[in-house]
């Protein structure tokens, strides 16, 4: 169950959509504690009443950002949903940094992984925004884990643990290197891992 406060709800000409896109970007660009309420709304734009009216406080709004990332595809972890394209390659494309989490209309800074970055500014593991971030990552080796059981490979959950320690490894470094396609390094240490998974397997 999300531990997300849900933000009020009001008719607008897509005041809500406005504020959710400039709290991206602005977070993207410049992170989320020295964005401020102000900031947002004239970006959005949007006037301070309006803004206040969708998000009661700035935790509703990083909250609802995440949210909208997740529901937007706009993540690493969207790809393992994806059932147009079958089980492996789902999870190596968590390593394709270039095609995740970036905001609309901003190509730079390479920001990494949308959760880690929130979890860092909201270090309070207790915070309904580091709690947020934290069931991405549960869900994220939930989906991982039913992926690899479905290829047949054994230890599952441990694999799982690998494959996303490796994934999010990878995010940070890009993000520290401003390396949009630094992913590469650890999808071919991903392909090793389930290479030895998947030949282990069929050898029992």
């Amino acid at each position: 169950m999300s531990t997300a406060a849900t933000a009020p709800q009001r008719r607008g000409r897509g005041g809500r959509e406005r504020i959710l896109l400039a709290a991206a970007q602005l977070f993207a660009t410049q992170g989320i504690n020295t964005t401020g309420m102000e900031q947002v709304a004239e970006k959005a734009p949007v006037s301070k009443r309006t803004l206040y009216a969708h998000f009661r406080t700035k935790n509703d709004l990083v909250l609802a950002h995440l949210q909208d990332l997740v529901s937007s595809g706009a993540t690493l972890e969207s790809v393992l949903t994806r059932e147009d394209i079958p089980p492996r390659e789902r999870i190596l494309g968590l390593f394709d940094l270039e095609s995740s989490d970036h905001p609309p209309a901003d190509a730079s800074p390479v920001r990494g992984c949308p959760f880690i970055d929130a979890a860092a500014e909201f270090p309070d593991p207790r915070s309904a925004v580091h709690s947020y971030a934290r069931e991405q990552k549960l869900r994220m080796v939930r989906l991982v884990t039913a992926l690899v059981t479905e290829l047949g490979c054994r230890e599952p959950t441990e694999l799982a643990e690998q494959l996303v320690t490796l994934a999010d490894g990878a995010a940070g470094r890009a993000m520290v290197l401003d390396e949009a396609d630094y992913g590469r390094h650890a999808r071919a240490a991903a392909e090793i891992l389930l290479e030895h998974a998947l030949t282990t397997t069929r050898e029992r």
